[in-house]
């Protein structure tokens, strides 16, 4: 069985997602309202919903962010030199992790105009996308928030 994973999230203004996704990224525009627009990332539907609220920023790339895991290397190359040629702004640089361990694998960030985090993966090893459950290392633990006084992790 074959599924398409559907994503909402909040954005500021229409017009800037709309280039940031489909002239920077590559996304396909879809439906569009004056409060939404359907996109399709890798296959999958994003919608971008227009808010007035205030998107609280981050202060690193935990607890929320989202985007795609690429099988090849060559794609993630790609999408990366893309992202560079249309002058995206990287919240995180292209880099190499936990190099010749079993989850090894390339990483960089993206920052949308509404301040949402994307990453963008290859793993070295296919087996790392959903297995290696023999290491427990999830994430940066030096960038990793910690419960507030009372509250338990996991």
């Amino acid at each position: 069985m074959s599924f398409i994973f559907h994503l909402a999230f909040p954005v500021r203004d229409l017009d800037a997602a709309r280039t940031f996704y489909v002239d920077g990224l590559g996304c396909v525009p879809g439906r569009e309202s004056r409060s939404a627009l359907i996109l399709e990332l890798g296959g999958h539907q994003l919608v971008a919903h227009l808010t007035r609220c205030a998107i609280a920023p981050q202060a690193g790339i935990y607890p929320r962010h989202f985007g795609l895991v690429f099988p090849e290397l060559a794609d993630w190359e790609a999408l990366r030199d893309r992202a560079r040629d249309r002058a995206l702004t990287f919240y995180q640089e292209p880099k190499h992790r936990f190099s010749g361990q079993p989850t090894e694998h390339r990483t960089f960030f993206l920052e949308d105009p509404s301040g949402n985090l994307l990453e963008f993966k290859h793993y070295t090893r296919p087996s790392a996308i959903f297995g290696e459950t023999q290491t427990a290392a999830v994430g940066d633990p030096k960038t990793q928030v910690s419960p507030k006084v009372g509250q338990t992790s996991g």
